[in-house]
């Protein structure tokens, strides 16, 4: 079994409501599907969807990147042999880790497919047949996001998640008044997307830990460990990292400097479900928890995403599956999505390969 070609195709869905975080906004999920096929007619499919604002990469320049350096690496070469795809892509270019991870998801769904079996039973296992979801609710007025909240909560979410970073008085009004409106069982997590001030963030947390704050989220930029650290030690609310954490290195100098309680892995951003599982390895050898994070993306992706948590006993922060959530209308696993948005969890497909409807 060779691969013999990759084929991609854009996909845009539009949000249902223009998705705001502190770093920027976007009208529309943009993403970039790609299709792996043996010369034996199998395929793979695989997802990536650049968010500019984000992580800093384009559309064009993630194009580019995979159909002119990293799939051409994998052309003639056993799709099965995933720690081998990932030397020849690192070989043909530095970085570039959502071409990397549209490919690597492409590569573990036709390895399923071919085998007859569910990506998750590749991945180690299934701990748990459904997985959990974070409710996220991007950045609007108070009332807005305290009503969005509220809602969602009710439909059976079990952990809330709010942005917030542009304002910490108004973060900590936020996190008051939407604990008011949750179940006492409830998880309230805020995002701060790397917003808080290193030299006022300890008095904001302290603030948002006595107005009913669980977990937050990268409150510091992704380069100051020494600062999220001095957070955690503090106690009153644990403490995850995301934006500090793009790599399997990155992973280990947080686990050295004590940084976070909660490992956010991305597949987009770390490379793809290889490199996750690796990630997910050092968090579980360091007693850490770990959340299965978006970027957001579309079905292919979020699915990776679901088969990966499935597997891992410590991905006991419930994962942000949403991007199918937050779009009008779900273009590439409608089915597997179909009822998530009314029960808060995801049943995790059986079929082999992801369970996308492509």
């Amino acid at each position: 079994m060779k691969i013999a070609s990759v084929h991609t195709r854009v996909v845009r869905a539009p949000y249902r409501r223009p998705f705001v975080i502190s770093s920027g906004t976007s009208p529309e999920l943009v993403s970039l599907v790609v299709e792996v096929r043996t010369a034996d007619g199998l395929s793979g499919f695989g997802e990536a969807s650049p968010m500019t604002a984000y992580t800093g990469e384009t559309l064009a320049g993630l194009e580019a990147a995979l159909t002119d350096h990293a799939a051409p690496a994998l052309i003639g070469r056993d799709p099965r042999d995933l720690a081998g795809a990932h030397l020849a892509m690192d070989g043909a270019i530095r970085g570039q880790h959502l071409a990397k991870a549209a490919l690597d998801i492409a590569l573990h769904d036709l390895s399923a497919r071919a085998a007859g079996r569910p990506v998750h039973l590749l991945l180690g296992g299934c701990v748990r047949p459904r997985v959990p979801t974070t409710w996220v609710v991007g950045l609007g007025t108070v009332d807005e996001m305290v009503k969005e909240a509220a809602e969602y909560a009710a439909r059976g979410f079990t952990h809330i998640k709010v942005k917030g970073g542009e304002d910490p008085d108004l973060d900590v009004q936020l996190v008051r008044l939407v604990r008011e409106v949750l179940p006492d069982t409830a998880e309230l997590c805020l995002d701060a997307n790397e917003g808080y001030d290193p030299g006022t963030a300890g008095r904001t947390v302290a603030r948002l830990a006595d107005a009913g704050l669980d977990l937050v989220e990268q409150p510091l930029p992704r380069w100051d460990l020494t600062g999220m650290a001095g957070l955690r030690s503090s106690g009153g609310v644990r403490v995850m990292a995301d934006e500090s954490m793009q790599s399997l290195h990155d992973a280990m100098e947080i686990v050295r400097r004590g940084a976070a309680d909660v490992l956010n892995i991305k597949i987009l951003k770390v490379g793809g479900l290889h490199r996750a599982r690796q990630i997910a390895a050092l968090a579980e050898a360091a007693g850490l928890s770990v959340k299965l994070g978006t970027m957001p993306e579309l079905g292919v992706a979020t699915l990776a995403a679901a088969h990966l948590a499935a597997s891992l006993p410590h991905a006991t922060v419930p994962a942000d599956l949403v991007g199918p959530l937050l779009v009008s209308e779900e273009p590439l696993a409608p089915t597997a999505f179909a009822h998530t948005a009314d029960q808060g969890w995801l049943a995790i497909p059986t079929a082999p390969g992801l369970g996308h409807d492509l």
